[in-house]
């Protein structure tokens, strides 16, 4: 078997894991008290994940995360001190939608890139403006 089909098909099994722990966790009732949990677990280990990734800018949250996940395809525009983050479809979050989990966008993904952003400087904004969950796509501004 081919190197990058072995990668595509952990690619998919990594997702199949996420959604099935997204139906045990909606299915027992405590998604919100695990995503908070996990939220905090992020923020610890912010600065150990940059440095796995070998990530250094805020930008390549988005670009090496897509790259070794392939869930997310995020588009970047910069401008000034100002990064817009934009993808329009997700693995995950499709998946969760048909088979009916909780909400995976801050357990599985926003809570760690923040985390991640945040560690590189403290000072950094985050917001959130759109979800795939919610909306047509997931947008994120990213400023100083």
């Amino acid at each position: 078997m081919e190197l990058e089909h072995k990668v595509k098909m952990l690619q998919m099994a990594y997702v199949g894991v996420l959604v099935d722990s997204l139906r045990w966790y909606t299915k027992e009732g405590i998604l919100e008290k695990v995503t908070e949990e996990k939220r905090k677990e992020q923020f610890i280990s912010g600065k150990q994940r940059l440095s796995q990734f070998g990530i250094s800018e805020p930008e390549q949250v988005f670009i090496k995360l897509s790259d070794l996940f392939n869930c997310a395809r995020w588009e970047i525009d910069k401008k000034g001190g100002q990064m817009s983050a934009e993808a329009r479809g997700c693995l995950l979050c499709s998946a969760a939608k048909k088979f009916m989990t909780g909400r995976p966008c801050n357990i599985y993904c926003l809570d760690s890139m923040e985390a991640m952003i945040k560690a590189i400087d403290p000072a950094i904004q985050f917001k959130v403006e759109e979800t795939l969950w919610d909306g047509d796509k997931c947008k994120i501004e990213v400023w100083r």
